[in-house]
């Protein structure tokens, strides 16, 4: 509490308590800002107004982007409990390691169509209640395999479950980022692939606790536990807001402004957000939206717009190609193929997996806003470069022994944190951030199309190619690829911090500020950007 000194008057002065402070009292307080009249100072009341209206902000675009995440925990839940799961289906269906392999890698393939359907619908009904149309989709699937007698039974949940997920992963990172201000966007952003390694680790504890039932009950508990977010997910979606974005899309401009005055901190930054998304939206008076032929425009894209699709498709792509759900899925496999032995230990390794993962996806909530994208992501893919390197290296030669079965471990462990630092959820945040507003749903729904295939091709194949070439083989293929992400992201991927997502086009409008050598370049851009 800071005093400053007042000049005496030869009066006594009246304290903000009551108590008569005495002519010889020079000292007032600061935060008190008493006028001549006793009352309080006016512009010292605004500040306390907006310093209230900050926080109330800050805490109301968190909770938006907290059950707008909770979608992404089916698809985490799913991806942890189905890699322990999957020991205890075999022995009941008695299903063929083929069989296992199409109804892990399934889900991802099938979810492509919920991605391109995705995007249109959340054009069409806006992204809040894309995200509740995911939600019960994917319920429906999963209890469908809870209960399923056979191996077709559960393929059709299984199914289902995948289009669901679809339609969650491309909407909840899109609506995020159109919620969000400019300096917390990406953090915000990153929050869906949280709740993907949330879900992913509640997974590996499900296998875990149910792993001493029975075999033919153990599955259906463990898939069963999955229904539960439903609850939370209903609650929510009678909470968020629409996004403004869409609401623009719509007309509905007085309803877009009053979302934009909850989630932005003053009243000129609101209509400064309003001005350049009715620009973005084709409008500046509030027309209605006309829908443009937005497919034809993807696909005979300009030469701004390609660089925007190579780096959001390219970047979905490379954060599946590196093998990232054949680590997560297949982690019991792996570590058994590295000596380590015992449903229970292998279970509990998977644990600590989880548990790394979920862990270091908070280190890149914390640096994504601070250090950049793409700094997160050079750590990212050479760590993981690594990691996957040295696992191939401990597969093909030291498995059997402790140090080889520890070495396994630390490596599996290794991967799936640099992932996360980086590549795992920045991916997410470029693809719903660097696209036009008329665009932004669909070309995002591609990105994540790509994602989704490349993630069903690793999971799909991952047994059958390890078998063909020896696992240990397999991983030094995928640190190839992840070597060839790391000049990927040089070369292709702008650093987009400190950009609304009105101003991503000049990101992408000269191949000089497109290419990962003109970094100096981007960075002052950005920098101009800010300051404007």
């Amino acid at each position: 509490m800071g005093l400053v000194g007042n000049k005496e008057n030869g009066n006594g002065e009246v304290g903000l308590s009551g108590i008569h402070l005495g002519s010889k009292n020079k000292y007032r307080r600061m935060d008190s800002e008493l006028t001549d009249d006793g009352g309080f100072d006016e512009a010292s009341l605004q500040k306390q107004q907006q310093e209230e209206r900050r926080r109330t902000t800050r805490k109301y675009v968190f909770a938006c982007a907290v059950f707008a995440s909770l979608n992404s925990v089916l698809l985490g839940y799913d991806v942890g409990v189905m890699s322990g799961a999957i020991l205890f289906i075999h022995e009941d269906l008695k299903i063929t390691e083929v069989q296992e392999e199409v109804l892990i890698g399934c889900l991802s393939v099938v979810s492509l169509f919920g991605s391109l359907a995705g995007g249109k619908t959340a054009d069409a009904i806006g992204r809040k209640w894309t995200m509740g149309l995911a939600a019960i989709i994917f319920q429906t699937g999963a209890a469908i395999m809870t209960l399923a007698p056979s191996f077709e039974i559960l393929m059709v949940g299984r199914l289902l479950a995948g289009v669901g997920i679809g339609f969650g992963v491309t909407i909840a990172p899109v609506y995020i980022a159109e919620i969000s201000p400019t300096i917390s966007r990406g953090s915000l952003t990153a929050f869906p692939e949280i709740f993907i390694n949330i879900g992913i680790l509640l997974g590996y504890v499900s296998n875990y606790a149910f792993s001493g039932l029975p075999s033919h009950t153990s599955w259906r508990i463990m898939l069963a536990v999955g229904i539960l977010p439903s609850v939370f997910i209903g609650f929510a979606l009678c909470i968020i807001p629409e996004s403004p974005r869409w609401l623009v899309m719509q007309n509905r401009v007085e309803e877009a402004k009053t979302v934009l005055w909850k989630t932005n901190e003053n009243d000129a930054e609101v209509e400064e957000r309003l001005a350049e998304i009715l620009s973005a939206a084709g409008t500046t008076n509030g027309e209605k939206y006309e829908d443009k032929a937005v497919w034809r425009e993807l696909l005979s894209p300009s030469p701004a717009l390609r660089r925007m699709l190579v780096t959001g498709i390219g970047i979905q792509c490379f954060q599946q190609v590196t093998g990232i759900d054949a680590t997560v899925y297949y982690s019991p496999t792996i570590l058994k193929e590295a000596g380590l032995v015992g449903n229970s230990k292998l279970l509990g390794a998977t644990v600590a997996v989880g548990i790394t993962k979920t862990v270091f996806i908070l280190v890149a909530i914390v640096l994504i806003d601070k250090v950049g994208r793409k700094p997160l992501l050079y750590v990212s893919t050479i760590g993981m470069t690594v990691c996957l390197f040295t696992l191939g290296i401990t597969l093909s030669w030291l498995k059997g022994g402790p140090f080889g079965i520890d070495l396994a471990v630390l490596s599996v462990c290794g991967n799936v944190a640099f992932f996360s630092v980086g590549i795992g959820p920045i991916c997410w945040v470029l693809t719903s951030e660097i696209f036009p507003l008329r665009l932004r749903a669909q070309a995002a729904a591609l990105g994540a199309v790509g994602n989704r295939v490349c993630s069903g091709l690793v999971a799909m194949s991952f047994l059958s190619v390890a078998r063909a070439i020896t696992m240990g083989r397999t991983f030094f293929v995928f640190s190839a690829v992840s070597a060839v992400s790391v000049a990927f992201v040089y070369a292709c991927v702008p650093e987009t911090k400190g950009k609304s997502l009105e101003q991503m086009d000049l990101l992408f409008q000269s191949e000089q500020v497109w290419e990962g050598s003109r970094a100096e370049r981007e960075l002052g851009d950005v920098e101009q950007l800010v300051q404007k």
